[in-house]
């Protein structure tokens, strides 16, 4: 067992597992948050999950230009500067939002905090993709997940105890963290940003930009996020609506939700290398479409149970198939990408997570504030069970364009 996780260690450079340990770190700090987001909103400000949903919308939409900018950004400018700003405004942005007093306030902090704080994801991606050849990207997508649900064993947990005396504090951690993982970034990370050619590297910024049209171009590209988008609307009710939705239909509290969370985490810890190894040789878009329909289960439950145990069951369900889903759809979406714009293509899959977050939460407070909440969890089940079938239908496309493009091979930095 300890030679498969030397050998497994040694396969990976140092720079890569360097951003692994950030990433836990970072982490960390987020999952003490970011579980019990819609319970402070709801209670500090005394409303219902619908202007919840709203603020969480507003974040989301102002996460997608971030995001948009923060790609062409990262294709013109390399990777790690735009991470250490990320890492910097998301520490500054944590605090404010723990300070602010009123709900119209919160809604315009969401704004500025909402673009700027998400105009270093597509560098992560795109991080992870340069250092990685494209072989073992999945498997090095899924030893990232390992480390954020290590994460997520102990946040959410910690969270939900600080949670009941002090959301203040919850944030200031988080801001303490964000800084910790900047240093890091900042001392022992290079810039990971393939070499391109004098054209490429003459282009301006506006050029950068304009680059964009390559990927709305890329219709099968596009599809897949369309599909996922759909899957995803409905598995981010985990975590945007469940909370709020155990607490006031079956009366669990914050650490009753926050231990589903830890026993997901951890049931990722001990398997996900596994189920990634196992699955990394088949089609991916029929392993999507196999996540989804765990996916389709697992939150379709949540509407037909009401004892704690068989929630345990559902988030099992979840799990699994998050396992496989999760490192295989990054992994999907940077083969997709041409090496010069992968931080563009990785700026447009993050639509496949921004709209979801725009009309999820805001469509499920509708539901939980106005009708038998339960629906939001049937209407889950249905959304998984159509983008299951979506993937499907693009399988035989997806087999071909990738056998068309080679595999390039990724310098280990």
């Amino acid at each position: 067992m300890f030679s498969s996780i030397k050998d497994t260690f040694n396969e990976y450079p140092r720079t890569f597992w360097t951003l692994v340990g950030a990433s836990f770190i970072d982490r960390l700090g987020g999952t003490m948050i970011f579980p019990f987001f819609s319970l402070y909103i709801t209670q500090k400000f005394n409303v219902g999950m619908t202007q919840a949903g709203v603020l969480l919308a507003i974040f989301s939409i102002a996460g997608l230009v971030g995001s948009m900018i923060g790609g062409a950004l990262t294709d013109k400018f390399g990777r790690r500067g735009m991470v250490l700003f990320g890492l910097v405004f998301s520490a500054l942005s944590s605090v404010s939002m723990g300070l602010v007093n009123e709900l119209s306030h919160f809604y315009l902090l969401a704004i500025v905090v909402g673009s700027l704080s998400n105009i270093a994801g597509p560098a992560h991606q795109a991080m992870v993709a340069d250092i990685l050849p494209e072989k073992t990207r999945a498997e090095g997508f899924g030893i990232l997940r390992v480390a954020a649900n290590l994460a997520w064993i102990f946040g959410p947990t910690i969270g939900g105890f600080i949670a009941g005396s002090s959301y203040l504090m919850l944030f200031i951690l988080d801001a303490i963290t964000s800084l910790i993982v900047a240093f890091i970034v900042f001392r022992l990370i290079p810039e990971t940003k393939p070499q391109v050619s004098e054209t490429e590297d003459k282009k301006s910024i506006v050029q950068t930009f304009i680059g964009y049209r390559v990927v709305l171009a890329d219709r099968l590209y596009l599809v897949y996020l369309l599909v996922s988008m759909l899957m995803l609307i409905a598995y981010q009710q985990m975590y945007n609506t469940l909370s709020v939705y155990l607490r006031d239909s079956h009366g669990i509290p914050e650490r009753g939700y926050g231990a589903l969370l830890s026993i997901d985490a951890l049931l990722v810890v001990l398997l996900q290398f596994w189920m990634t190894r196992r699955v990394r040789n088949r089609s991916p878009m029929v392993m999507m479409a196999a996540g989804a329909l765990l996916y389709m289960v697992g939150l379709a439950m949540f509407g037909f149970v009401s004892t704690y145990w068989l929630f345990v069951v559902a988030i099992l369900l979840l799990t699994f198939g998050e396992m496989i889903v999760m490192p295989v759809s990054q992994a999907l979406a940077t083969r997709f990408a041409p090496e010069d714009m992968r931080g563009r293509y990785m700026a447009f899959f993050s639509l496949a997570w921004a709209v979801p977050s725009t009309i999820g939460p805001w469509a499920a407070g509708l539901i939980l504030d106005n009708y038998n909440p339960d629906w939001v969890w049937y209407a889950a089940g249905i959304a998984c069970a159509i983008s299951a079938i979506g993937f499907l239908a693009l399988h035989r496309s997806a087999q071909k364009r990738f056998a068309a493009v080679p595999a390039e091979e990724t310098q280990r930095v």
